[in-house]
């Protein structure tokens, strides 16, 4: 008999179930594992004498994932016969593993203070990857020679078996700051301890640190506002609910191995005056944001502001070293009670691969999908040198980046869509869908390709004045009353019809908000604390989502004094039935057996609970493994 345990686990990544393997291999018990769509399976030789060591050493240090939920063990007929073994195809961009953040906070250590820590199955191993295949010669670390002690890491069991970029304090790699015409480099403990003490202090101080660190360049600052686009880096793991309102699995998710942004409500009056009363938050991940954290946290701090950059920029203090990094896209996580789907981001999602494709080349947003001998493997353009294909796939809102009959443009939307099918492997079934990003989309996939049934229409504002005049029966006397009593708001009709603003944007400039986009709306909502909302006109002209009865409606609101914080929510709310009616409607038409939502949009609070609310009866579809934004258009591409 083989003793048995299960991790459950929702994602395809071979992450747990290589660190699993990993541990298993440095007891050398013979073992099988194997990951399945829904749980890694592990069994072992039941007999051996260090399997409860084995057992225990997994529970105190596996990774924590935001994606791993229960566990359960059991006996299983057979027994193994070998060691389990792993490889390492492509990079990963993962926080650091307890077992190593423990490593740079030990004073006995060879890694103490030394931020490039990390192992075999975490930390920010992409930064450093130039193209496959992924061995050292051909990352930045190309020229600088392990020490004796971190290749025979990399060559013995244990959890750096197997490590491309192995490295410690011997043979690492130094680490400038720069202050005016100061520099000061740290190349092993004592110096790397007191440049973070110096960078956590400049901080504390009001100055600006620009760090460039294995997950790409951040702008650190305090601030009494965020720019657009920062998130806020809780540094304390004991003040996080102090500050935050969480639900234990948003709680769970920021300490997790993804280490994801989340966007979450502020319960602290202080920081809520400040800062708003929702915004995105992330904990420390790679070995450069974590020591800087606990320095931060050493001076009573709890939180700093920081930008993610694809490139430097001035700041007071520059954290710097001398080699090129490479630049992904965060992770953003949304969790809805049960339900949890990643948003946007390249990171934790890419490199990937899935086990089955075609012949096709996808190409999207900067990503592509390589057909080879093990099924199709995802990554940036630039970490391939070339490869052959026989038909090449690409969106058609860029520029073709190869000349071939072989070309074929492709929908945004449609390779959206086309993802979560062959993500739930719903090939040769019917299903009905939404897309939600910019503009509302509806797509039926017939079992062989995808058809649009209600295509997207892109919002214009121009002559929105006179369109909204001539609506319907009375409306020209509704604009004649705007225009004589309510000249700000005929002033910002006019502004609007000589702008580019998207659909939301117009609606954001209409309630009055400062953030004038699609998540100034959705943060809105949020602040609505009651029940039910108002009916905003969301009714289709033409087989067309009708952008100007739509802002009509809200502006009619407005007028009778109903409140942005209202109006926003209601706007969710009425989405969410339009959507649902929809798409039940095109699903009894269609004899389809499943519901998919893809994009972005998808993932605000207010609308998700409404359209779970309402397909209670056919629970939609999503992205398991990648992101229902655009990141995702690479893998539906594939199959189009």
């Amino acid at each position: 008999m083989a003793f048995t345990l299960e991790v459950m686990t929702s994602f395809s990544q071979p992450t747990i179930k290589n660190y699993l393997i990993s541990t298993i291999r440095s007891f050398n018990i013979k073992a099988v594992v194997h990951q399945q769509k829904s749980k890694i399976i592990c069994a072992f030789e039941s007999n051996h004498e260090k399997l409860q060591e084995c057992l225990e050493a997994i529970g105190n240090t596996l990774p924590a994932s935001c994606f791993m939920t229960t566990s359960q063990h059991y006996d299983m007929e057979g027994e193994p016969e070998s060691l389990p073994d792993f490889t390492q195809e492509y990079p990963l961009g993962l926080g650091l593993c307890p077992s190593c953040q423990k490593e740079i906070f030990d004073p006995a250590s060879k890694r103490y203070y030394y931020p490039f820590t990390h192992c075999t199955h975490c930390g920010g191993q992409y930064a450093f990857f130039e193209h496959y295949p992924y061995e050292r010669a051909n990352t930045a670390l190309s020229y600088v020679k392990a020490c004796s002690t971190c290749e025979e890491e990399s060559q013995n069991l244990g959890r750096r078996e197997k490590q491309v970029l192995n490295s410690c304090h011997e043979c690492g790699i130094p680490v400038k700051l720069l202050h005016k015409d100061k520099e000061r480099y740290a190349n092993d403990a004592g110096s790397f301890r007191t440049m973070f003490e110096v960078s956590a202090k400049a901080l504390r101080d009001g100055k600006t640190l620009l760090m460039k660190t294995t997950m790409g360049y951040r702008l650190f600052y305090r601030a009494d506002k965020l720019e657009y686009g920062s998130v806020l880096m809780l540094v304390n793991a004991m003040k996080i609910t102090d500050y935050c309102s969480l639900i234990h699995d948003e709680f769970n998710a920021l300490l997790s191995i993804e280490r994801p942004i989340l966007h979450v409500a502020l319960k602290d009056e202080t920081i809520r005056s400040t800062f708003g009363t929702s915004i995105d938050v992330k904990y420390p991940d790679d070995g450069f944001s974590i020591l800087l954290g606990k320095e931060l946290s050493l001076l009573g701090l709890d939180y700093i502001a920081y930008e993610a950059l694809e490139k430097p920029c001035d700041a007071d203090f520059v954290m710097d070293f001398d080699l090129n990094i490479q630049h992904q896209s965060d992770m953003r996580l949304f969790i809805n009670k049960d339900i949890r789907f990643i948003t946007s981001g390249e990171r934790v999602s890419f490199p990937s691969r899935l086990p089955f494709g075609t012949e096709t080349l996808s190409i999207a947003h900067g990503l592509v999908g390589i057909k080879d001998e093990n099924g199709m493997l995802f990554d940036q353009m630039e970490r391939f040198s070339s490869t052959q294909a026989h038909k090449v796939n690409q969106l058609e809102t860029e520029t073709p980046l190869v000349e071939s009959s072989k070309f074929h443009a492709i929908a945004e939307d449609e390779a959206s869509f086309m993802s979560v099918i062959a993500e739930h492997n719903k090939f040769g079934t019917k299903v009905v869908g939404a897309y939600f990003q910019g503009e509302p989309s509806f797509l039926y996939y017939d079992g062989k390709k995808v058809i649009r049934v209600v295509p997207p229409h892109t919002f214009s504002p121009v002559g929105l004045i006179e369109k909204m005049g001539t609506l319907r029966e009375g409306s020209d006397r509704l604009m004649g009353n705007i225009k004589n009593k309510l000249p700000e708001m005929y002033d910002l009709l006019l502004e609007l019809e000589q702008s580019n603003a998207n659909l939301f944007e117009a609606t954001a400039m209409i309630l009055g908000l400062e953030e004038k986009n699609y998540e100034g709306v959705m943060k809105e909502a949020l602040k609505f604390i009651g029940k039910g909302g108002l009916q905003i006109d969301t009714k289709v002209h033409d087989n067309r989502f009708n952008h100007v009865a739509f802002l009509s409606s809200i502006i009619s609101y407005k007028i009778a004094g109903v409140d942005s914080v209202y109006l926003s929510y209601s706007i969710f709310e009425s989405f969410g039935d339009y959507f649902s009616e929809l798409l039940n409607e095109i699903k009894g038409k269609t004899k389809a057996t499943d519901i998919v939502l893809c994009g972005t949009y998808f993932a605000g609070q207010s609308l998700f609970s409404r359209l779970q609310r309402n397909l209670k009866s056919t629970p939609p579809l999503l992205n398991v493994n990648y992101p229902i934004g655009k990141e995702n258009c690479v893998v539906g591409g594939v199959f189009l």
